[in-house]
């Protein structure tokens, strides 16, 4: 038994040892060693710390209730035998409990090294807080840690406490009879002093509560109100100095002997403790505040909004007011050429399957659900591009190459990337690759392609090589190498990962991954290197666990190197009046929970990082320089963030504004761009995000509503479904101009009032926010002096521009755009409703939403068929978005689009603009490309929609009734309207 103990311990200290042994070799071979030592050194004296402060003065206090305990106390029966029990066992238990309680000490204080480490290397804010007038930085690092070790010092007193209690007790020190109780003088003194010890950490805590009233969450704001300033603070002062007398009376207890002023004071204090701490601020806010509650908050509420905007890095938002118009006149566009150009028609969230289809060419390789956008100087000119990485994907293997061999050596990496024009298409609906192929060519130069670190590389890969060996990694297909099957092979010769050329190295990273590969593998030579923890996200949140890290890691190619860059935010729950939300719940578009664990209240883009694709090198750059916190953190790791003026200028021209942080801001900007207090109190100018109306049916607009997803099948039948989360409309990057600026890569959003559900719920436009996202420009090492500028444009409140959802209503709602979707949607075929940019162009609001059609048989992808357009109540459908433009706009917008060299071929159809308040074809222009050679005859195209919208009623009737005679006669008649149609629109 003895043997198998010892031999489970050894199993059990190896893989701890292997365990902490890699990650010392991942971070040193990152050359991040000093940010893994220091956690290491940091929670150990933590860990040492929490156990001494909780072991030692508990092993005191049973000690010196044992040593002092009267030795001829006349015990009863029952404390004789537990006497008899425990003696045995005496050294053990005075021992035992106290390492016990330490080690759990240990363990909880442990995970605290970040917040001691903050207190010790601190920076000032600079700022002070409205109500005590102190800093900051205070109630970041030091009012934490302060409140923390009084929590801790509380509770060892009292575990050390009821120690003492239960030793005096049992051994007779401590004896109850009747209503007598005795207790010996040492046990008086031991007791009575713990018990004033106590009782003086209740009045630091009581002192200390008073400054963590203004970092507390009420129902109105966060942060003090008139009660809290008024009567609670106030209540805190007082109950602190009372708790500090009873301290002195439990002194004078063990020195004079007496318990009665002691328990006297104690029973005072619970008395003052319900009238000072409950009783009196329920009277002043139910009897004062309540009935005049705007008043008497203003003040407060003035102090929250300012804070708030300070904290969320929103109080130099430009605000300018916007009076949109709604005539869609003739060369309307004439002054936003520029942006009307770089509109961006290539959806990311539906094209995956584009890119998959077109650029795949091998099963083991994938691109995202969503792809990502970004901006690249094609020819002189800067283009709005939709990216993704061709990563490696192993899960596509077949059974039979799916062996852990191929896993670990074959199949190590993704290869290349793929990159469209976002504001072009070609005329069949595919988009127009500006870099394409494998390997991949075309606009962006030669750089390395071979992506070993990606967001979905294998958990791990082992690779390197003596030169001179064989090749055994798949590089890419190339369909000349019949050796290997007709595909491409190479051998990794970065520094990517820590060695395993030698035997103990194989042998622990054998046990981390439980692989006996590792070991045994004739593959694995003394070149040999193991890349894990690949994801750029993981590496970044790793080598820098102060941050919080942007969910979204998007690929750029800087210097000949494919670099994802990383967004990383410092943040805290301790700004002084801030408002408190969940960051999660705030970058998923979901209703706010004050049970949240990852509640902040203030946040500031402080670190940009970027990981090489090939080597997974990650360098971390100090963004916001004048952020406290970031400084804080430089302190405690000096050499691992990197200056701003390191970053090439190329990096600095693919560096956009995070997406996360800007939906934190924009949540808290929804409310917060009201700086009126009583403006603010009413809420009768607070906004919110408009839901994504391509997945909303109804007219809900409270984001913590229901979604409601509505979907049309081919015969026009609709389903709708319910889902219980928010699903905000995302933001946007495009290159455009905000009215009153130069043109520039901007992410927007827009707003529409805060109301709660029902049937009169306004869906209009009330704001436009939007943030300069260019970061390059001005050269190596210098941020464009216009990024991060934030401009809320806010319309008129008598003005009723529509919102996202009722031009989406528009479209759906209108005949002629239905009928012409029905067509596209024959042939088993679905219409997929891409993203609705909103562009403040043309003195107003232009809506764009390109619509793809997509085979339901296998193998098929979204094509972009047509484009939707809206401008007031009017909107054209139309097979470009230049001929929609033109069609909106009088004949002539103005301005060309991106895709005016597509004309004529996207699809089978196209129609004129129409009246969305009539849902008729009144407009003019253009009818749009077909694929005949005729003139359309929209006479008899507009007789055949119409009869093929009867016969789709009439089937679906028939099928309700189970009248299948009816339903098949149906079904004659719609074909054969749809075959007037189709002769109809070729000109035949």
């Amino acid at each position: 038994m003895v043997t198998i103990i010892v031999l489970a311990a050894l199993v059990i200290g190896f893989f701890i040892f292997a365990s902490l042994y890699t990650d010392y070799a991942w971070f040193a071979q990152l050359g991040f060693q000093q940010v893994l030592t220091t956690r290491w050194i940091a929670g150990t004296l933590m860990f040492l710390a929490g156990f001494l402060g909780m072991a030692v003065p508990v092993f005191l206090s049973i000690g010196l209730a044992f040593r002092y305990r009267p030795v001829y106390a006349k015990l009863n029966s029952q404390l004789d035998r537990y006497q008899q029990v425990i003696e045995p066992l005496r050294r053990a238990v005075m021992i035992g409990i106290p390492v016990v309680l330490g080690i759990f000490a240990g363990l909880s204080t442990s995970g605290r090294w970040s917040m001691v480490l903050e207190y010790f290397n601190r920076t000032p804010f600079g700022k002070t807080d409205p109500q005590f007038g102190l800093d900051i930085g205070f109630y970041v690092f030091e009012l934490p840690f302060w409140r923390s070790i009084v929590a801790y010092s509380s509770a060892v007193v009292l575990i050390a406490g009821l120690a003492a209690l239960a030793a005096c007790y049992l051994y007779g020190a401590l004896r109850f009879g009747g209503r007598e109780v005795r207790i010996s003088r040492a046990a008086r003194i031991q007791l009575a002093v713990t018990a004033a010890l106590y009782i003086a950490l209740q009045a630091v805590s009581l002192w200390l509560d008073q400054y963590a009233a203004l970092t507390k969450s009420n129902s109105l704001i966060t942060g003090a109100q008139y009660t809290e300033v008024n009567a609670v603070i106030p209540g805190r002062e007082i109950m602190a100095g009372i708790a500090a007398i009873v301290a002195i009376l439990f002194i004078v207890t063990a020195v004079i002997g007496r318990w009665r002023i002691s328990i006297v004071g104690t029973g005072l204090l619970l008395v003052a403790a319900i009238v000072i701490g409950g009783v009196y601020p329920w009277i002043v806010q139910r009897l004062q505040v309540k009935p005049s509650e705007r008043t008497y908050e203003s003040a407060y509420i003035e102090r929250n909004i300012k804070a708030t905007r300070d904290a969320y890095g929103v109080s130099d938002v430009k605000e300018q007011n916007y009076d949109a118009t709604t005539e869609a006149s003739s060369g309307a566009l004439a002054q936003d050429a520029q942006t009307t150009a770089n509109i961006r028609l290539i959806d990311p969230k539906i094209v995956s399957d584009t890119f998959s289809q077109l650029q795949q060419y091998r099963q083991y390789y994938q691109f995202p659900d969503e792809l990502d956008v970004d901006r690249y100087d094609v020819k002189g000119e800067t283009e709005d591009t939709v990216i993704a990485v061709r990563d490696i994907d192993l899960d596509g293997l077949s059974s039979a190459a799916n062996t852990q061999y191929n896993r670990a050596f074959v199949y190590t990496h993704g290869y290349g990337v793929t990159a469209a024009f976002g504001n072009q298409r070609a005329s069949d609906g595919k988009p127009v690759f500006l870099e394409s192929g494998i390997p991949s060519n075309g606009a962006l130069g030669d750089f390395q392609q071979r992506v070993y670190f990606g967001e979905t590389s294998p958990a791990y890969s082992i690779v390197g090589a003596p030169k001179g060996s064989k090749d055994v990694e798949l590089d890419y297909p190339s369909g000349s190498d019949d050796d290997n099957g007709g595909n491409a092979t190479t051998t990794y010769s970065g520094d990517g990962g820590p060695s395993v050329g030698n035997f103990f190295n194989r042998l622990v990273y054998a046990a981390k991954f439980q692989s006996e590969q590792v070991l045994l593998s004739d593959a694995v030579n003394k070149d040999s290197q193991i890349l894990y923890d690949r994801d750029p996200i993981t590496r970044v949140q790793k080598v820098a666990p102060y941050l919080t890290v942007d969910s979204d890691a998007y690929p750029a190619i800087v210097d000949h190197r494919i670099q994802w860059v990383v967004d990383g935010y410092t943040t805290s729950d301790a700004y002084p009046y801030s408002q408190s939300q969940s960051l999660s719940d705030s970058i998923a578009g979901s209703e706010s929970s004050a049970y949240r664990t990852d509640q902040v209240n203030y946040i500031r883009n402080s670190v940009k990082a970027t990981v090489d694709a090939y080597t997974g090198k990650v360098t971390l750059y100090a963004w916001d320089t004048k952020d406290p916190v970031l400084k804080t953190w430089e302190k405690i790791f000096p050499t691992s963030v990197k200056s701003v003026s390191s970053m090439s200028a190329e990096l600095l021209d693919h560096v956009r504004y995070p997406t996360d942080l800007f939906k934190v801001q924009r949540s808290i900007l929804g409310t917060y761009h009201v700086t009126n207090a009583n403006s603010f109190y009413s809420g009768d100018d607070a906004w919110n995000t408009p839901q994504e109306p391509t997945t909303t049916g109804s007219t809900d607009t409270d984001a913590s509503a229901a979604d409601t997803s509505t979907t049309t099948n081919a015969l026009g039948a609709q389903t709708t479904t319910t889902a219980s989360k928010a699903n905000l409309q995302d933001p946007y990057y495009l290159t455009m101009k905000v009215p009153g600026q130069e043109t520039a890569y901007n992410l927007y959003t827009t707003y529409i009032p805060q109301q709660s559900a029902g049937a009169n719920n306004r869906n209009v436009l009330t704001g436009y926010l939007a943030a300069d996202s260019d970061a390059g420009g001005a050269g190596k090492g210098k941020k464009a002096s216009g990024y991060g500028k934030l401009t809320l444009l806010t319309m008129p409140k008598t003005d009723n521009i529509p919102g996202p959802a009722q031009v989406q209503n528009l479209f759906n709602s209108d005949t002629t755009v239905s009928q012409e979707l029905n067509i596209l949607k024959r042939g088993n075929s679905t219409v997929k409703q891409g993203n609705l940019l909103t562009l403040p162009v043309g003195g107003g609001f232009l809506y764009v939403q390109p619509v793809y059609v997509q085979s339901t048989s296998s193998g098929s992808y979204p094509l972009l068929q047509k484009v939707l357009v809206a401008f007031g109540d009017k909107i054209a459908f139309e097979d470009t978005l230049d001929e929609a433009l033109n069609s909106l706009f009088g004949g002539d917008s103005g301005a060309a689009a991106g895709d005016s060299d597509a004309s004529g071929s996207g699809s089978d159809s196209g129609s004129g603009s129409s009246d969305a308040g009539s849902g008729s074809d009144s407009g003019s222009g253009s009818t749009g490309g077909s694929s005949g050679s005729g003139t359309v005859d929209n006479d008899a195209l507009q007789k055949a929609l119409s009869d093929a919208k009867a016969a789709l009623q009439d089937r679906q009737d028939a099928y309700a009734d189970n009248d299948l005679v009816a339903a098949a006669e149906a079904d004659k008649r719609l074909q054969d309207a749809i075959e007037a149609a189709t002769a109809a629109e070729d000109g035949s």
